[in-house]
């Protein structure tokens, strides 16, 4: 490591002690949340929470977490989605994006989440939001957080850069490239990033990262903006990606993003170091040249569904939520309902693990709801629910997958709710809710 360290010295100069005092802080580094506003806003978390939350700089949803705090994942609000764990400083690159409602945008390099759903928390349910992740295993942790945090108008997708962005040209408004890196933002809670770092890493990285970026800028809209992003300090990766970038796109040009958190660099880019409240993290805003039009699609790219579907569907749909909450652009797809983004972008001939939400799965001559569905509707949109204090016994019964006593007055499929937010669903009857949880979600 002698090597980073001494192109840290470099950077940082008369700095370099402080960092160095960061670095060396065995099992101390910066923990945050970040409340999910389409599930719960910060007055309801904060009163729920038996912590207390301080306002990270980085994003008005950010906060930190006391280090002494452990087993956040298991907390009830967590499984609702209420909130969504994240070291603070990675919300700086949403931020920088400008998420605004009715906005296309693509987050390219997306697993585990954190910024798809913060991306999706600023749509609050208008617009579209295109989610990939080109590892398999590590797409289908998206597509659960994804679900997670309640998110209707996502499609999920596990294909290499290129052909995505090529097959999807000019759709977006916004693109978020966060991607791969060397990881040293990570060294203080992460040894396996540390023990894989090399100089020789560092370099592929950068080829890497310059590929990507030349790929996504083919899925934005002419005066469109592009966010490239690093948990890494390295100056190859970030500086020296965006400079030869802009080399090879004139068209592109720094744009700035108003932001005054972390310190400048390239003028309107951005660095975090530990120093600045964050383990660290670079973002820079770019912006294509050309007149902004929104959601200018070809004919071809937006998907229209004409098939008549089945009124038991609709039957089904209104037996478990009101006013049809998710819209009515509905696909039978093998023997899942599936209820489509209203807004929404075609997605033939690529590997997409899922587009809006599940409504249920037809199982021999009937039809079962589908988690995804009580996830992503309010408690106020569902027909019948129960609801159970974040410190009760029977949410935690219901998150172990127990069955749970309820008033006998209550029938058929029930949402599950945590202080008012829905965290999935059972079957009632005499007096007791057949748990439905998902096996793979419950807790151990």
């Amino acid at each position: 490591m002698n090597i980073f360290l001494d192109k840290m010295k470099a950077l940082l100069g008369d700095e370099f002690d402080d960092f160095l005092k960061f670095y060396n802080s065995s099992g101390e580094h910066y923990r945050g949340l970040r409340v999910n506003t389409l599930k719960c806003s910060l007055e309801k978390l904060e009163k729920l929470l038996d912590f207390d939350l301080k306002s990270a700089p980085f994003c008005s949803e950010s906060f930190y977490i006391p280090n002494e705090i452990t087993s956040l994942g298991n907390n009830p609000l967590h499984h609702a989605g209420a909130f969504y764990i994240q070291e603070p400083s990675a919300s700086s690159a949403v931020t920088m994006l400008d998420v605004q409602e009715g906005d296309y945008v693509l987050d390219l390099c997306a697993a585990p989440g954190g910024k798809s759903t913060q991306i999706a928390a600023k749509l609050n349910s208008k617009g579209f939001l295109w989610s990939n992740e080109i590892v398999k295993n590590r797409a289908n942790i998206l597509l659960s957080n994804i679900e997670r945090m309640g998110i209707r108008n996502a499609t999920v997708s596990n294909a290499y850069p290129e052909v995505l962005c090529g097959r999807l040209a000019g759709c977006f408004d916004k693109v978020l490239v966060d991607a791969p890196c060397s990881g040293e933002g990570m060294f203080r809670k992460d040894s396996t990033a540390e023990s894989e770092w090399s100089d020789e890493h560092v370099k592929s990285c950068a080829e890497r990262q310059l590929k990507i970026l030349n790929s996504a800028k083919n899925a934005l809209k002419d005066g469109g903006v592009m966010v490239y992003s690093t948990c890494t300090f390295s100056v190859e990766e970030n500086e020296g990606v965006i400079g030869r970038f802009l080399e090879e796109n004139p068209d592109f040009e720094l744009e700035d993003t108003n932001v005054n958190f972390g310190r400048p660099t390239l003028e309107y880019a951005r660095r975090i170091f530990p120093m600045d409240g964050g383990e660290g993290h670079f973002a820079a805003r770019l912006k294509k040249s050309g007149e902004l039009y929104k959601n200018s699609f070809t004919e071809n790219s937006k998907k229209k569904i004409d098939r008549k579907i089945d009124s038991k569907i609709f039957d089904f749909y209104d037996s478990l939520f009101i006013g049809r909450p998710f819209g009515e652009n509905i696909e039978v797809i093998g023997d899942k309902i599936i209820v489509l983004p209203q807004e929404y972008v075609s997605y033939e001939k690529l590997p997409v693990l899922r587009s809006g939400i599940i409504l249920g799965q037809i199982v021999k001559n009937r039809i079962e709801p589908h988690h995804s569905a009580f996830m992503a509707a309010k408690a106020d949109e569902c027909v019948s629910k129960v609801d159970f204090d974040v410190n009760s016994a029977e949410i935690k019964a219901f998150l172990h997958g127990e069955e749970v006593a309820v008033d006998n007055n209550i029938k058929g499929y029930t949402a599950v709710c945590v202080n008012g937010i829905t965290v999935g669903f059972g079957k009632c009857s005499n007096g007791r809710l057949k748990n439905k949880y998902p096996k793979g979600l419950r807790l151990l």
